[in-house]
């Protein structure tokens, strides 16, 4: 792996990562079905899983950095760090199923260089699965790498969030273009469409730290994406994303994203 600075983590840099990663992943599983949870502010679920998660992983990736890339973090600052290279993590993606006892969660860390995804890591520690992205590289699931650039999927599933199903009762005539899936991950329910177990899938209100990982999936497994408002690609450093969403839509195919667009369009109407 290339050690040029600001463009790519070294390879220490990296098994460091890996390690901090099997960390965080080792307190989830044992803290799993153990802790309460609470509301936060806009609603959404919080444990205390979920502050420590967060904590530790922001401080091993300012140790890996030498303190030389700022991290945006869902329980941290939600500000765009001013660096050239910087971090978003969402440090459990799933608190409702981690509270609930449904096994079904992950931890995602995405890397950014000069406003792009670089590096992306999605762990979900109840299936015991790590996807790996690096921009212009590929993918590896469990260290093998998926060498098909193109999608293969024969699946007729389109996963959605709890807020996009509203689609549904916005058209009740019109037959939906699949069978629909709600997973309860934001992060997940867009890397299924990278993994091939469904043809697409509709994001209403994912926040940066949602999509920051699986975007960068999405993109080294030649899939497309749709944003439906605001473009992550037009960030700037120091803005607060603290109430900003990026609905969207993700799809296997040029075909699939336009036998989504519609619906898209019905979700932001």
């Amino acid at each position: 792996m290339s050690t040029t600075p600001d463009i790519e983590l070294n390879q220490d840099q990296f098994d460091s990562l890996h390690d901090l990663v099997n960390e965080v992943a080792e307190r989830q599983l044992k803290d799993f079905g153990q802790v309460n949870s609470e509301l936060k502010p806009d609603g959404t679920l919080i444990t205390s899983c979920d502050r420590w998660s967060d904590e530790h992983i922001v401080q091993g990736i300012s140790k890996i950095t030498n303190n030389k890339e700022g991290v945006l973090s869902e329980e941290g600052s939600k500000k765009i760090p001013s660096t050239n290279a910087y971090w978003v993590v969402d440090p459990l993606d799933g608190t409702t199923n981690f509270s609930a006892g449904i096994p079904f969660w992950a931890i995602s860390i995405a890397r950014f260089v000069k406003g792009q995804p670089e590096t992306a890591i999605l762990d979900i520690p109840p299936l015991q699965k790590r996807i790996v992205a690096i921009k212009n590289k590929g993918v590896w699931i469990n260290n093998k790498k998926r060498n098909e650039k193109e999608i293969n999927s024969q699946s007729d599933c389109v996963s959605v969030c709890s807020r996009s199903i509203s689609v549904l009762q916005k058209q009740p005539d019109q037959r939906f273009p699949g069978k629909i899936r709600l997973l309860g991950v934001s992060s997940l329910n867009m890397t299924s469409v990278a993994t091939g177990q469904t043809f697409g899938a509709l994001e209403s209100t994912p926040k940066i730290w949602d999509i920051a990982a699986a975007w960068l999936i999405l993109l080294e497994r030649g899939c497309y994406i749709n944003w439906l408002d605001i473009d992550p690609n037009s960030l700037k450093g120091g803005e607060d994303l603290s109430s900003v969403n990026f609905p969207l839509i993700a799809a296997s195919s040029k075909y699939n994203l336009e036998r989504l667009v519609p619906w898209g369009e019905i979700l932001m109407s």
